[in-house]
């Protein structure tokens, strides 16, 4: 077997489509989420259409001891990985005052912890013969204060801003990041709903899991800090750059209130 991209939330809309593109591009691939019959049942699929090695393991990645035995397996397997896609991501969208105990620690233990401790322990795992790269999935959220979404989008700037400096610390060892900061996607019928709830800057802002998979990828290998799916998205993140942080608070809090109120009639 030769060396593994690592891919978390592999289970997921994005996930699956990470996974079949590295299997596509003949990449053998170890797959970790919490459900063990999505992983078997992808990593099954896997390996009959694209004839590469799959392997999975099951992990909680917000709870500390799950992934530190998900690290000893892959130590006894002595398994070397020229690659990790952190997806597994989490949001509860709604007043911050409204969240329960356990869903604050959640957002804090997948978004920031669980990424970086993957990241730390893939790095010690990596094959030192060949590149090594990077896939931190942010969000275009990551680039603003966003009312309703605030723990989110601050742990996504957290990602941001801790992955463009690992990209600079690793690049004396050939290693890259790269941040991938996407709009909506349509990878749940929760996440359409809120796409639908939003109109038409939700349509126009939205891409396909597969495009987003492929072109990431693709700028992964050139060694790009970031990449921005889409053009609509560029230029959003180039207006909201010239606008002060508290103007963008407040536009895209009453952007998100009215999108937010149109979603709970969708979903009566």
């Amino acid at each position: 077997m030769e060396s593994l991209i690592c891919i978390t939330g592999a289970s997921g809309g994005l996930g699956k489509a990470f996974a079949v593109e590295c299997a596509s591009r003949g990449w053998d691939l170890f797959l970790t989420d919490i459900s063990k019959d999505l992983l078997s049942n992808l990593a099954g699929s896997l390996s009959s259409t694209y004839g590469v090695d799959v392997i999975y393991h099951t992990c909680d990645l917000t709870d500390c001891s799950s992934r530190r035995e998900l690290f000893r397996y892959m130590e006894d397997k002595s398994m070397k990985f020229k690659g990790l896609i952190n997806i597994a991501g989490l949001d509860y969208e709604g007043a911050f005052v409204e969240r329960t105990d356990e869903q604050i620690r959640k957002v804090t233990r997948l978004n920031i912890e669980g990424n970086l401790e993957m990241t730390y322990g893939i790095l010690k795992l990596r094959d030192r013969g060949q590149p090594f790269r990077i896939i931190n999935v942010a969000s275009l959220a990551a680039f603003y204060p966003m009312p309703l979404k605030a723990m989110y989008s601050a742990s996504k700037r957290f990602l941001l801003n801790f992955s463009i400096a690992l990209r600079e610390e690793l690049r004396p060892i050939g290693a890259t990041v790269t941040s991938l900061c996407p709009a909506g996607m349509p990878t749940t019928a929760e996440c359409i709903r809120a796409i639908d709830s939003q109109g038409f800057m939700g349509r126009i802002t939205t891409k396909n899991v597969g495009f987003v998979a492929a072109n990431t990828i693709d700028h992964a290998l050139k060694g790009d800090a970031v990449y921005i799916p889409g053009i609509i998205n560029k230029i959003i993140k180039f207006v909201g750059s010239l606008v002060p942080p508290i103007a963008v608070a407040h536009i895209v809090g009453i952007r998100w209130n009215m999108a937010h109120k149109k979603r709970k009639v969708l979903d009566l």
